[in-house]
């Protein structure tokens, strides 16, 4: 059985006086300078590249697709553009098997039969059961047809998971800004919501979605970003130690790894060193630590080949 589909995900944050039109609770975001700082506001370190992309998306009113390697903040992103727009956030996880019924729409079967039942016993004639009164909701039809009217950020998370037929299934709704269901008709949205796709590139996604797209390639960051992310993020590291384990980080990412350590990685092992009182980094407390930063036996297997003591000290030699 697929997993059940995941209900929408709001962010509702309360909202701000004035603002981009249509976006009634975001801040003056009128070129990608603000966006930048906005972002900044919402704890997102981005570069300029990626803040124009943002709003890019908004102005043009196109879906934005981001790929780059697990871990490097495509999620993250769009929960920050939702805290920076005051919007609710629809995420959309995506899986193998994924279908209409978890994304868009379906009927209350069980409703169905009651009112069914219902009729029965009064007498009454035939009942229409198509209607929005049997219709289960799902982030995609939330998204285009929001129930209270605030016109949201719609994260579809993990593309590259789905199949080729829902990918298709999504072409409608990323040109038109519509989907058609077959017993109600045709649904539009009044103004569409801010589309944030990622991808983890685990296979190509087709031409045709990525036409209806803009596109941005999210990097690691240099060592110098990622440990303004680490501050940022967690202002309670000691900057000695956000350092050294930022440091240890990118000495790790140059090994022969199977998966290379990701921004969220960095931030969990840098929590892990807090929450274990730890002020600096040495030898038996990063090998005792690799769990939150290498997630495969053998790449923890080719760091202790190397020995945890060698890396330190090559990360040491890079300040």
């Amino acid at each position: 059985m697929p997993p059940s589909a995941p209900e929408p995900d709001p962010i509702d944050p309360a909202p701000a006086p004035g603002g981009r039109a249509g976006w009634p609770g975001a801040p003056g975001l009128a070129d990608p300078d603000a966006v930048l700082q906005a972002l900044l506001g919402a704890d997102y370190v981005a570069g300029r590249e990626l803040a124009t992309s943002c709003y890019l998306a908004l102005e043009l009113e196109r879906p934005l697709l981001v790929e780059g390697e697990a871990g490097v903040g495509k999620t993250e992103l769009a929960k920050a553009l939702a805290r920076c727009l005051h919007a609710p956030l629809l995420r959309l996880q995506c899986y193998e098997g994924i279908d209409v019924s978890q994304a868009l729409y379906e009927w209350n079967h069980p409703r169905q039969l009651l009112a069914i039942r219902q009729a029965e016993l009064r007498s009454a004639g035939p009942i229409d059961l198509f209607t929005t009164e049997f219709l289960i909701r799902r982030p995609l039809l939330v998204a285009l047809d929001p129930p209270d009217g605030r016109r949201p950020v719609l994260l579809i998370d993990e593309l590259d998971r789905a199949d080729d037929e829902f990918e298709a299934f999504l072409l409608e709704l990323l040109s038109d800004w519509q989907v058609t269901i077959p017993e109600l008709g045709t649904v539009r949205a009044e103004r569409p919501p801010l589309v944030v796709c990622t991808s983890n590139r685990t296979r190509e996604l087709h031409d045709a979605l990525k036409r209806r797209c803009l596109f941005h390639w999210i990097e690691l960051p240099d060592l110098a970003t990622e440990l303004r992310i680490v501050e940022r993020r967690l202002p309670e590291v000691a900057p000695q130690l956000a350092r050294a384990a930022t440091r240890f980080v990118h000495q790790l990412r140059r090994e022969d790894l199977y998966k290379a350590p990701g921004i969220a990685e960095t931030l969990d092992w840098a929590a892990a060193l807090v929450a274990l009182g730890a002020v600096e980094l040495d030898a038996p407390l990063v090998d005792a630590t690799l769990g939150s930063l290498v997630k495969y036996q053998e790449d923890l297997q080719a760091v202790r080949a190397v020995g945890v003591a060698t890396l330190l000290g090559r990360a040491g030699a890079d300040d």
